[in-house]
C-alpha cells in the first residue's frame, strides 16, 4: 500500500494527511490505496499551540478514509497536543536522538516518543543538517534506529540552490537515500521527503516538473537498489513552498504522493461564504488537494 500525500510547515506545525487516490500516468493492473500526508510544523506559546489546534479541529477535510492528517508541535507541547487533536488526526516529533537514552543532555529519545505514544518522527531537515552538521551516515541511523524502535518516519532529503544549478540534484538525493538504504531493510514506515533548500520558506517552489523528475528519480533509484516492490510502494512527498494555490498542481504530478507543507498550512484564505466571515486555514485547501 502506498501513501500518497505530505505537508511540511517548517518552523511551524506538521500535519499528515493520506488519501484514496489513484494518480493518472502511473499504469496499474490493480486499484492501489494512496494515502496523503500533511504536516504542519509549529513553534509557539501553549496559548498559540491550543489555538492552533483548535483550527485543525474545526477543518472541513476529505474523510479520514481519504486523508491522513500529522501534527508535529515541538516536543514540551506533545503531550498537549495528543489530548486536545481530533482523532483522526495524528502527532509526530521534529526530531529524536540516534541511539538509546544515556548522557546526551537536551536530546529527545525514540524510546521517550514511545512512551508518549507518538508515532511519527521527522529526521533529516534540512535545517538540521545544514545548522548542526548532521552527516547523510549520521540521518541514515537515526531513521534506523527511529524504525527499530515502531516509529514511523519522515525521512527529509534535498539540494541546496548551488548544488541544483551545478547540476548535482540527483547526486545529493541519491547520496541522502543511499545512506537511509544501507541501514534499514523494511520501508514500511519510512516516507521520503523531497525538500529542495533553495524553496524552504524562501517563497520560491519547485515546478510541477521540476518536483516530478526529482521525484520520478528517487523512485527510479530505489527501484534499482531497494526493490521495485519498495520504489511502488514508498511515498515520496514534496515540500518547499506549497500552498493552497499551488497544491493542486503538484498533487496532480505521478510520482507526488504528498506534501511537507512549511508556514502556508498556517495561513488563512478569505471565506467564500457570506453568512460566515471567519477566514478559512489555507492548509485545509492543501490538504484537499489529494482529491485531485
Amino acid at each position: 500500500m502506498r501513501l500518497r500525500g505530505w505537508c511540511k510547515i517548517q518552523g511551524y506545525w506538521d500535519a499528515y494527511r493520506g488519501g484514496t487516490h489513484r494518480p493518472e500516468g502511473r499504469a496499474s493492473l490493480t486499484w492501489r490505496i494512496d494515502e496523503w500526508l500533511l504536516a504542519c510544523v509549529a513553534n509557539g506559546t501553549g496559548e498559540e499551540v491550543t489555538k492552533l489546534v483548535t483550527t485543525l479541529n474545526d477543518g472541513k477535510v476529505t474523510s479520514p478514509d481519504a486523508v491522513e492528517v500529522v501534527v508535529s508541535p515541538p516536543f514540551v507541547f506533545l503531550p498537549l497536543v495528543k489530548s486536545s487533536l481530533r482523532s483522526d488526526f495524528h502527532v509526530a516529533a521534529q526530531n529524536c536522538w540516534v541511539k538509546k537514552g544515556g548522557a546526551y543532555t537536551g536530546e529527545i529519545s525514540a524510546e521517550m516518543l514511545v512512551n508518549l505514544d507518538i508515532p511519527w518522527v521527522i529526521l533529516g531537515h534540512s535545517e538540521r543538517r545544514a545548522l548542526l552538521s548532521e552527516s547523510n551516515e549520521f540521518v541514515g541511523d537515526k531513521v534506523a534506529y527511529a524504525v527499530s524502535k515502531g516509529l514511523k518516519v519522515i525521512a527529509c532529503v534535498g539540494e541546496t540552490l548551488e548544488q541544483r544549478e551545478s547540476g548535482a540534484t540527483t547526486e545529493v538525493v541519491s547520496a541522502q537515500t543511499k545512506a537511509i538504504a544501507e541501514r534499514i531493510s523494511d520501508w514500511t514506515n519510512v516516507v521520503v521527503a523531497y525538500e529542495p533548500v533553495w524553496a524552504i520558506g524562501t517563497g520560491k517552489v519547485a515546478t510541477p516538473a521540476q518536483a516530478q523528475e526529482v521525484h520520478s528519480e528517487l523512485r527510479k533509484w530505489l527501484q534499482k537498489n531497494v526493490s521495485a516492490e519498495v520504489a511502488e510502494s514508498t511515498r515520496i512527498i514534496y515540500g518547499g513552498s506549497v500552498n493552497g494555490a499551488n497544491s493542486k498542481e503538484l498533487a496532480a504530478q505521478p510520482d507526488v504522493d504528498g506534501f511537507l507543507v512549511g508556514g502556508a498550512s498556517l495561513k488563512t484564505r478569505p471565506c467564500d461564504d457570506l453568512v460566515n466571515s471567519v477566514d478559512l486555514p489555507e492548509f485545509v485547501d492543501i490538504i484537499n488537494a489529494a482529491t485531485v
